[in-house]
């Protein structure tokens, strides 16, 4: 064959192959259309979609993708990349030092002390063993009991427990009803309860003091089937309910230890926590894996200094810097773009296996995505984010044909129902998987 003609096969090659890419970026930037931008739902919003070739490391459609949006639980995204990266295999639920039989402890954040998510408690456990030979300090706390922007009256609210160094019971009370009893679990909180209501009936609801564990049964409309509300957290709370469900004392002393020969006591897969948070979108799990990271990164727990150094180093090559504050995404002060979020999840997918994503992101019909994407397992991984106004979806998709796609689909200030936002969400990220 003749040089010009391999040059003019070449360019033929070449030529239908960026006619196929330009095909395929129009004919998905004509599906968004339909099933988002000229969506009724969409329309007094603000949106931003980012979709993102990983194969070709691209993006094949990007509409207002480097813009700032609220993104609720999609918070969540930068935490489990953190952690996944510093927390290794395990949680360190507690830190000790040994002097013969004697051991000096400090807690370090670890969310799953006596959580009823878990079945087996090390930390427990050594401490039921160790009891009369612990003396517990106080663990390196640098940081509030809130996150920057939460609602302040949000504070008995099941999914804003307060942040804490010695996390116990998930910083909750659960209560429910015996008979006509109410029944407060940990048990210390029980005769904090203050009945105005009559209990024979179920009309009737559970409120909590702003500012002390005090806790009051009120006449309700609404039925009561049972609550959780978060309690004031302390040192020596913390010390009184480990105590209580221990049976036996234990030594605490406001004293600091130099960070000299501390060993790790494990409690729980790290992953395991993870998988928890994202697919109920726990904001408890989230706050506390973030001032974990802390710990373990700077030797303090401190949100705001850990996402600070997080911004400098692992984040620094974010396509725009985000204004991130908590660790949850409960805050309204978090500002992100679909393009932030694509840079996460390429970077998380470049560095960890797949399989172990995979088993921390949910996929159709599971956590929150449960009722969604129901024909959909295993084609997308992704989490959800809402707050009032704000809809949040971003992960993967592997479309039929094999391809895989990273996505961010932001929506700020709506005016219609979640569920709305969300069909059009569904429909567009089907239609990509079914055609693509």
């Amino acid at each position: 064959m003749k040089k010009t003609h391999i040059n003019s096969f070449i360019k033929l090659i070449v030529g239908c192959w960026l006619f196929f890419a330009c095909s395929v970026q129009k004919q998905i930037a004509k599906q968004a259309q339909q099933s988002i931008l000229n969506d009724s739902n969409f329309s007094v919003a603000h949106v931003g979609i980012a979709l993102f070739d990983v194969e070709k490391q691209q993006y094949v459609y990007n509409y207002q993708g480097n813009k700032y949006f609220v993104p609720a639980s999609n918070t969540k995204l930068l935490t489990c990349y953190a952690a996944m990266k510093y927390l290794g295999d395990s949680l360190v639920g507690l830190k000790y030092i040994k002097d013969e039989n004697e051991y000096t402890v400090k807690f370090t954040g670890d969310p799953t002390l006596l959580h009823s998510d878990f079945k087996q408690h090390p930390v427990y456990d050594f401490f039921k063993k160790n009891h009369d030979n612990i003396t517990v300090i106080p663990a390196d706390w640098k940081a509030a009991k809130y996150g920057a922007g939460w609602a302040w009256n949000d504070y008995d609210a099941d999914y804003m427990p307060e942040r804490s160094a010695m996390p116990i019971y998930g910083n909750t009370i659960k209560f429910s009803k015996n008979r006509n009893a109410i029944i407060a679990m940990p048990k210390l909180f029980q005769d904090s309860i203050l009945m105005l209501a009559d209990t024979r009936q179920n009309n009737f609801k559970i409120e909590r003091d702003e500012n002390a564990n005090y806790f009051t049964v009120k006449a309700s409309d609404s039925k009561f089937t049972g609550a959780e509300i978060p309690f004031i957290t302390s040192f020596d709370l913390g010390i009184k309910l480990l105590q209580d469900s221990l049976h036996n004392d234990i030594t605490a002393i406001d004293a600091e230890v130099k960070n000299i020969g501390w060993k790790n006591l494990y409690s729980q897969p790290t992953d395991s926590l993870l998988k928890t948070m994202m697919h109920r979108s726990d904001n408890f799990f989230a706050e506390q894996t973030l001032l974990m990271i802390s710990n373990e990164r700077l030797g303090y727990m401190n949100d705001r200094k850990i996402i600070d150094t997080l911004l400098k180093t692992d984040y620094a090559a974010m396509p725009q810097k985000p204004r991130w504050v908590d660790g949850s995404g409960l805050s309204r002060y978090d500002l992100v773009t679909p393009q932030d979020f694509v840079f996460v999840l390429n970077k998380m997918k470049q560095e960890f296996s797949w399989n172990r994503i995979t088993s921390i992101l949910q996929t159709g019909n599971q956590g929150t995505l449960k009722g969604l994407y129901k024909n959909y397992a295993g084609k997308i991984y992704a989490k959800t984010g809402t707050l009032s106004g704000v809809v949040a979806l971003s992960g993967y998709i592997i479309t039929n044909k094999g391809k895989q796609y990273i996505f961010s689909l932001l929506v700020n200030s709506h005016q219609t129902s979640a569920s709305n936002i969300r069909k059009g969400f569904e429909k567009f990220i089907t239609e990509i998987i079914n055609k693509y």
